[in-house]
């Protein structure tokens, strides 16, 4: 009897001291596949399909797997509120690039154009009608220079000709002066020839 006493004790007492370092070793590791392996590992075999698990034990792997899913929901939450946060960033950075885009585009126009007399012109009809301006006004320059110069050459030469006129017309008057004090004399002495 005291044999069948300490068989049933063992029978008893080794099992359930087994069962708690299960339960010790369930609590204890990390990962819910771990925790999975081990429960397992450590569980009676009934047939080679079947095995027979304790209710403590599959209590611990319950909780441990809710605490799992309650993390993973946190998580889930978290990274949600963060992807949202990230969209509204992305979303302000768009706003912000096509602002850019926009007032980069207003400015390119801008720098390609000049505007002249209220008018714009783009750069190369703008460089095109400033040279035309200038060709033009050194045209009306030269032309006006060619002009000046035949103006003072023909002045110089009606100058000239006046002078050599007035020369001559000197010399007639001088002439003409001459002639006419000869008349005189030649009168003069007819006259006392007929009075005398």
């Amino acid at each position: 009897m005291r044999i069948l006493s300490v068989l049933l004790f063992f029978l008893v007492v080794v099992p359930s001291l087994f069962a708690q370092t299960l339960q010790e070793k369930l609590r204890t590791t990390t990962t819910l596949d771990s925790q999975f392996i081990l429960l397992n590992a450590q569980s009676r075999s009934q047939d080679a399909y079947f095995k027979i698990i304790r209710k403590g034990n599959l209590d611990i792997i319950r909780k441990s797997v809710s605490d799992s899913i309650g993390h993973y929901k946190n998580e889930i939450s978290s990274l949600k509120e963060s992807a949202l946060g990230h969209d509204s960033t992305v979303n302000s950075l768009e706003a912000s690039v096509a602002q850019l885009s926009a007032s980069l585009s207003e400015e390119q126009k801008k720098t390609a154009s000049i505007s002249f007399l209220g008018i714009n012109f783009s750069k190369s009809s703008y460089h095109t009608m400033v040279w035309t301006i200038i060709l033009v006004l050194l045209a009306a320059f030269i032309g006006t220079l060619f002009a000046f110069r035949k103006a003072k050459v023909d002045t110089v030469e009606s100058k000239n000709t006046v002078d050599e006129l007035q020369e001559e017309l000197q010399t007639l008057r001088k002439k003409s002066i001459e002639r006419e004090q000869q008349l005189k004399r030649q009168l003069l002495d007819e006259q006392l020839k007929r009075n005398s």
